[in-house]
């Protein structure tokens, strides 16, 4: 009889996705670029010409290094393979405004290039170290994450570091799909120490490895209090505990005696409760509802008087003089300034309101970790508090929307009963990206590459996501919802564009130069909040999707 072969697994690899890809980002090196872009210019600079320890005090430039030390030793590692050419150019000189030419730009456009390698390698791993009948999911995460828009948009445009970045994150998350809980520490304490946006996910880790690896919760009986000892696995505790110190150390160690001064640069709460761009949070929605009350009332004076018979100071204005006075004397956040932020109308924000918001979402979500410390669970908590984080958090950049999107790639796969939620947050983010890039040639670029991408990957992911075996509940009448709202994208997106080309030539038009932005922030928050609602019902109340396959 002859021999059967024993079929062997499908082979799935990253390497046209990198070529193709590649291909792509060449062809964008002479596009359009952000101050993103002198901001790293000036970092490489300053950590090329400058002793350590000065390199967090250098302000010639108004984009002083305000990243933590990791990154500035990668700044100054990139600095030591600049051409001589490249050099003469301007990259390395320290000057309060950037004087450079092509030589520059292919040169730093290239490094951006160079360094996202990393993502396609652990993407890889990811995809190599799944179980093979998770491959094809696995495939499907790993190239949605490879080609996402929003590394497109961010760094090969606009110009940033985050794939490469997230690619030390997303080695975390690998290890501790595969329990190796002392990697994914020291992972995660890695990009902590390159970019400290990542310190919103802290909370998930501290909680997962607590209890995936700490604490000896299976097999402990507890008789007396003295019993509670035992209760930690004390060698783990220590290793862990050594290998995050370490890595802490390396990184912060050389600085020990400027730390005032690194923190400061760090987190400047100096800056306003929004950025320039509102990013579509919360906050979005409140600074909205501040613009139209202030309309409103500046327009319909009756309005006013009319709300004065039911609302009295300080609530609202004492008078109509009032609210002209506070917009004429403060920036109440549609003047695209990064500084303090009043609004007219509604109570001011402070910044310990929001760190007490984000707390408490943050904490609603690593509670349920304590008790089933899965992957799945933690996925599911990584991505609440990244949303926590980007709804509540204090001047937070539409960028960071990425916190949120890579952690939930990894989890939507789970079950189908999450793609309604990752389809509104994902539609929205990416879309959110777009006013970063302004430049009229960039616009077929950003729309046709996002619109190709929802398509082929929400298809995708739809094919491939499990179906639970429990009675499928909808969250929202929701699917339904969901398809309108994404659709309703397409048109805001080129009606926008539309007013942002006609704005020139109509006085009306002009007057609402912020109009586009607002509109943008609007709609995106609301199919983010929503996306949060849904996801956060089914975190809490949906256990039956929870229940772990490891």
């Amino acid at each position: 009889m002859a021999e059967v072969k024993e079929e062997q697994p499908k082979r799935f690899s990253l390497w046209n996705f990198w070529i193709s890809s590649l291909l792509l980002k060449l062809l964008l090196i002479p596009d359009y670029y952000s101050t993103d872009f002198d901001v790293h210019r000036n970092w490489l600079a300053i950590t090329n010409k400058l002793p350590l320890r000065q390199w967090y005090y250098e302000h010639t430039s108004q984009w002083t290094l305000d990243y933590p030390p990791f990154f500035a030793y990668f700044e100054w590692f990139l600095s030591q393979f600049v051409p001589s050419y490249v050099k003469s150019d301007g990259c390395l000189d320290i000057v309060e405004v950037g004087q450079f030419g092509m030589p520059t730009v292919v040169f730093q456009r290239l490094t951006v290039i160079a360094s996202e390698i990393l993502l396609f390698v652990v993407l890889q791993v990811y995809i190599n170290t799944s179980k093979v009948s998770e491959r094809t999911q696995s495939f499907v995460v790993a190239s949605s994450i490879a080609i996402s828009p929003g590394f497109l948009i961010i760094d090969h445009i606009h110009f940033q570091y985050n794939g490469f970045l997230f690619a030390i994150l997303i080695a975390s998350i690998v290890a501790a799909k595969n329990k190796k809980y002392l990697w994914c520490g020291f992972f995660y304490s890695v990009a902590l120490c390159f970019k400290h946006i990542y310190l919103y996910l802290a909370p998930c880790y501290f909680v997962f490895l607590l209890r995936a690896y700490v604490l000896n919760l299976k097999d402990f009986k507890f008789k007396s209090y003295r019993d509670l000892i035992f209760i930690v696995k004390w060698r783990h505790l220590v290793k862990l505990g050594s290998v995050v110190i370490a890595t802490f150390a390396v990184a912060f160690g050389p600085f020990i005696f400027d730390l005032p001064q690194l923190l400061t640069r760090l987190f400047p709460f100096s800056r306003g409760l929004t950025h320039a761009y509102w990013a579509p949070n919360f906050w979005a929605i409140y600074s909205t509802i501040d613009k139209i009350l202030t309309m409103v009332f500046l327009k319909m004076p009756y309005t006013y008087k009319l709300a004065s018979q039911f609302i009295s100071p300080p609530l609202i204005p004492a008078s109509l003089n009032e609210i002209k006075a506070k917009m004429a004397a403060n920036n109440n956040g549609s003047k695209g300034l990064v500084e303090d932020v009043y609004f007219v109308i509604l109570p001011q924000i402070v910044p310990k309101l929001t760190f007490l918001l984000t707390l408490l979402y943050q904490v609603l979500a690593v509670v349920p970790v304590l008790f089933d410390p899965s992957f799945k669970r933690f996925m599911g908590s990584m991505t609440l508090c990244g949303l926590a984080s980007f709804l509540f958090g204090w001047h937070v950049h539409e960028k960071a929307i990425m916190l949120v999107i890579i952690p939930f790639s990894f989890l939507v796969v789970s079950d189908r009963r999450l793609l309604s939620s990752f389809m509104l947050l994902t539609s929205a983010g990416y879309v959110s990206l777009f006013p970063l890039l302004y430049e009229s040639q960039d616009f077929l670029i950003k729309t046709f590459y996002t619109y190709v991408w929802c398509v082929i990957y929400f298809f995708a992911f739809r094919k491939t996501t499990r179906l639970s075996t429990s009675v499928e509940r909808r969250v929202f009448f929701l699917d339904r919802l969901t398809l309108v709202y994404m659709f309703l994208l397409i048109p805001m997106v080129f009606l926008i564009q539309i007013r942002d080309i006609l704005g020139w030539k109509y006085l009306v038009l002009q007057k609402f130069e912020f109009l586009s932005l607002m509109v943008y922030s609007f709609y995106c928050s609301v199919g983010i909040i929503s996306a949060w609602f849904g996801l956060s019902w089914l975190y809490n109340f949906d256990e039956p999707l929870w229940i772990s396959n490891e």
